[in-house]
């Protein structure tokens, strides 16, 4: 199993996700996955920039491999503008951008008023935009007429010499199903050998990619605590995740989750064994490459301690 970075927009401002995109490579992490939100969960993590930009300085300040974990190309922006958003960024990283989607969550796409679809809309509506995207990756002018989109006359003139591969993220059964159907990769936050075996029954033959989080620190108590305070969101079951409008709501809802709740998925404090050992629970569900982000300040001591001695026991 591979490991990469996972950057968090939610919790990193513009220039601070470039340097930690640099200081990856330095380390050796394999590639970076990065989040694509409008918001972020909860006040406390404080921001959320424009991740094509981002996207725009890391190629230019590294030469790793670059995902989107995940865009939503439904409902805040067209798919088409999606299109051409995704070509750039494969032309600026030469061909190492892969698009990760997914169908999203209402936190970042209500802001414009717009009705938040249900589950199986939303996959409706992803599987169509994945068609439109692939239509204006292969060139030329294109028109489409679908359920959920139009596209009049549409162009993509700066394409990289081949079309950004498509991963598409899933937490239950019928995404995962279109990810092995559709995708050319799939993506996801838990070690659910289940989901990764269906994605693979169902014809699914490109990597499984997964996130995870860890909270290194010289003081597990400290760790932990900052691990709850920062993304108490990870103990939320079901489908809250994709139904919350707010960072507010999130927050409401986070004050039911505790931080032994949060400790249990989150592996906090100075024990690189258990680190390892939380790692290693992915890569036993059949993980392909596994992006780690690092929770809190103590991005130093991630890089400098962390990094040189949990990557060397993993492939």
């Amino acid at each position: 199993m591979k490991i990469g970075l996972a950057l968090s927009c939610e919790e990193n401002a513009p220039l601070a996700l470039v340097d930690q995109a640099k200081r990856a490579e330095a380390a050796g992490f394999h590639a970076l996955w990065i989040s694509d939100h409008y918001h972020p969960w909860n006040d406390e993590q404080g921001h959320s920039p424009f991740v094509w930009s981002v996207i725009g300085a890391i190629a230019q300040a590294t030469d790793l491999p670059i995902i989107t974990a995940v865009t939503c190309p439904t409902v805040r922006i067209h798919p088409a503008v999606i299109a051409q958003a995704a070509a750039t960024s494969a032309v600026l990283t030469g061909g190492r951008f892969v698009l990760g989607v997914g169908s999203g969550e209402a936190l970042n796409e209500h802001i414009f008023g717009d009705a938040w679809p249900e589950a199986d809309e939303r996959l409706d509506m992803l599987e169509e935009s994945i068609e439109i995207m692939r239509l204006l990756w292969g060139g030329g002018q294109q028109t489409y007429e679908g359920v959920h989109y139009r596209v009049s006359n549409a162009r993509v003139y700066d394409l990289p010499d081949t079309p950004p591969p498509v991963y598409i993220s899933g937490f239950g059964p019928k995404a995962t199903k279109l990810a092995a159907r559709l995708g050319d990769g799939y993506c996801t936050t838990t070690p659910d050998q289940e989901l990764i075996g269906l994605y693979r029954s169902e014809g699914g033959k490109g990597p499984v990619q997964a996130g995870a989080k860890v909270c290194f620190g010289r003081d597990e108590q400290a760790a932990r605590a900052t691990a709850h305070r920062l993304w108490p969101n990870v103990g939320l079951p079901g489908e809250l995740a994709q139904i919350l409008p707010t960072p507010t709501h999130f927050e409401q809802a986070g004050e039911l989750v505790t931080e032994d709740m949060v400790a249990e998925t989150v592996p906090c404090g100075p024990d690189l064994d258990r680190h390892v050992e939380a790692l290693r629970e992915y890569e036993q569900a059949g993980t392909d490459e596994l992006f780690v982000q690092q929770i809190g300040p103590e991005q130093d001591l991630f890089f400098d301690e962390w990094a040189p001695a949990v990557l060397s026991k993993f492939a």
